[in-house]
């Protein structure tokens, strides 16, 4: 992503927070639907080595600051799930490959029954609740409270972020077939939120 102009990134944030898109002409305005799901991707540092074990990156702490900075808070805001990748040795992957992992049609199965589950219970995915109903659908504990309270103090999020996690931890118990997302949901919410936010 930093490797585009500030400013395309920035038209994003429309689209990712209402669905649609403005284009204003001089005489005329008309909105567009454009419901996406960005997935999109980042080195560390201009030359991508940062954190690499053998010592291979040369950016100064400068250059790298700047790289991240060419996302700006309001974009990371409308980003719900943020994921660092460190790089792995060449056995590791190795052993990763041959490893046995879960099948697609049951993780795509699992999928299908937590949308069922949203649109049973609200009518639209998780992702499409006004903060009103994020607040009566995704009622926490109080340990849950708590820990996204917490979370939201440390790393200084805004009510959007806050909200945006509420939702992703919603989707998570969803995914569980849990009734009410509870602590467990919300820490693995916050650590999907945490990794810019540290920077």
């Amino acid at each position: 992503m930093p490797e585009f102009d500030r400013h395309v990134l920035e038209t994003l944030r429309e689209p990712l927070e209402v669905g649609s898109i403005t284009i204003s002409r001089a005489a005329w305005q008309t909105d567009f639907p454009a419901a996406c799901q960005l997935v999109a991707a980042m080195n560390p540092c201009p030359c991508g080595w940062r954190g690499d074990p053998a010592g291979r990156c040369r950016c100064t702490p400068e250059s790298a600051a700047r790289y991240l900075r060419k996302l700006s808070g309001p974009l990371l805001d409308r980003i719900d799930i943020q994921i660092e990748i460190p790089a792995l040795p060449p056995a590791e992957l190795a052993a990763r490959a041959s490893a046995n992992a879960e099948p697609s049609a049951v993780i795509a199965a699992r999928v299908q029954a937590a949308r069922a589950r949203q649109l049973e219970r609200q009518g639209k995915p998780n992702r499409e609740l006004s903060g009103r109903e994020t607040d009566a659908v995704c009622r926490l504990d109080a340990a849950g409270e708590t820990l996204l309270r917490e979370a939201g103090e440390r790393f200084g999020w805004s009510a959007r972020a806050h909200y945006r996690v509420l939702k992703v931890a919603r989707t998570i118990a969803d995914l569980a077939g849990a009734p009410m997302p509870g602590a467990a949901h919300v820490a693995e919410a916050v650590q999907y939120r945490r990794v810019l936010a540290e920077r």
